[in-house]
């Protein structure tokens, strides 16, 4: 796996982030920065003969150099990675077969939702959407032709936390359930879920791990070696591949992850307790908060909190639009996980897609706002954030 000699003892996280998957003399003359191999095609010694590389959707050293680093991080075998993170979720999806059935979590991604509601319902997938942090409602979701368990933790715009060691108990329990865990919103620096019994990791990559809002992208991180060769002939028959460049910048990113989610750490949850004392907010979702009704079991799985969670507050959609629309240093956009902070409004942007009954089942309302707090100073958010709330209220 590259350059893995330069340390007797078992690196650190910042030092694998930036070490894992390099090696200076790999493609290159000795390069301190992993280079961006753009070719589509490589030479082959003889027919049907080749040395690493033999057509660039099937692997590229840049692709290659990214997904042994996103392994390193997750202290897992394998990573695969895909030009999405629906891309990886579509590639996950497709190790089940017409009849197999789908245990998800209520709150979700949208976009998450959407697939597997509109698309691998009409394949002849069935999928049951359940909360996971009812342990009844879940034993009981299960079927015989159960095959796959869909996590989100924390969810998708609720921030609730779920066990994952006892759900991961819980599905092997049923026999062969592929236990999938979205670990988006904390990475692979706060939370590792192979170390608490899931099969595989799902990361959208678009957020924190590259964290500039410059790329799209997925992954898939996992140790069984029987999964993983399937995935692997998925990535390549499917073709839902990442560019040598963006790989490039993804695999650059990493190298920042631990400082950056740090201060996205940091920084959100001192606005979260900000905002807990504010006269108008109802409610603050942030497992960080001791009022977060499973903290308990995040402090048991996670190292922290990233930037990402939401509040209520005690208007409706008027005051959510005028609120959202006042903000100066958020910005007022989809998405997560970047260096600048943004807000949005899930009932009409990021879960638009699901119906009103949907959204009024799960408790996402007008008066939901998610917040993505990024690397500005702390007081210039705080700051923004009274601002608009004083002039969405006034």
């Amino acid at each position: 796996m590259g350059d893995q000699g330069f340390l007797v003892q078992k690196p650190g996280f910042a030092t694998t982030a930036i070490r894992a998957g390099h090696d200076p003399s790999y493609c290159t003359s000795e390069a301190v920065v992993t280079p961006i191999v753009t070719s589509t095609t490589f030479k082959q010694p003889a027919p049907g003969e080749y040395k690493r590389f033999k057509y660039g959707r099937s692997g590229n050293p840049t692709r290659n150099t990214l997904e042994q680093c996103l392994a390193a991080l997750d202290g897992a075998k394998h990573a695969l990675t895909f030009s999405s993170g629906l891309g990886a979720t579509t590639t996950i999806a497709s190790l089940l077969s017409q009849g197999d059935h789908i245990i998800a979590s209520d709150d979700l991604y949208g976009g998450t939702d959407r697939l597997f509601r509109a698309v691998m319902t009409r394949l002849g997938i069935e999928v049951t959407f359940t909360d996971f942090t009812n342990m009844e409602l879940v034993k009981s979701a299960f079927k015989k032709n159960t095959k796959l368990m869909w996590l989100e933790t924390p969810t998708n715009p609720l921030l609730k936390v779920v066990d994952i060691a006892a759900l991961s108990r819980l599905a092997k329990s049923h026999g062969d359930v592929i236990v999938v865990v979205d670990n988006t919103f904390l990475t692979s620096y706060l939370q590792r879920p192979l170390d608490f019994g899931a099969d595989i990791i799902m990361y959208s990559l678009t957020k924190y791990m590259n964290g500039h809002s410059d790329v799209i992208m997925g992954a898939a991180v996992l140790n069984d070696d029987e999964l993983n060769t399937r995935l692997r002939f998925l990535q390549n028959s499917l073709g839902i591949v990442p560019s040598p460049m963006d790989c490039y910048l993804v695999n650059r990113s990493l190298k920042t992850l631990a400082l950056r989610m740090e201060q996205h750490k940091k920084s959100a949850l001192t606005i979260a307790q900000w905002l807990e004392k504010h006269p108008k907010i109802t409610e603050v979702l942030h497992p960080g908060l001791p009022t977060h009704p499973q903290h308990e079991i995040a402090k048991k799985q996670m190292t922290g909190h990233s930037g990402t969670f939401s509040f209520r507050h005690s208007g409706g959609l008027k005051e959510s639009k005028i609120f959202l629309s006042s903000l100066q240093v958020f910005i007022l956009a989809e998405s997560l996980g970047g260096y600048e902070s943004l807000a949005e409004l899930p009932t009409l942007m990021t879960h638009a897609s699901l119906s009103p009954e949907r959204l009024e089942l799960l408790g996402i309302t007008d008066s939901l706002i998610r917040l993505s707090v990024g690397l500005e100073d702390i007081d210039d958010l705080i700051k923004d954030l009274d601002q608009a709330l004083k002039l969405a209220f006034e």
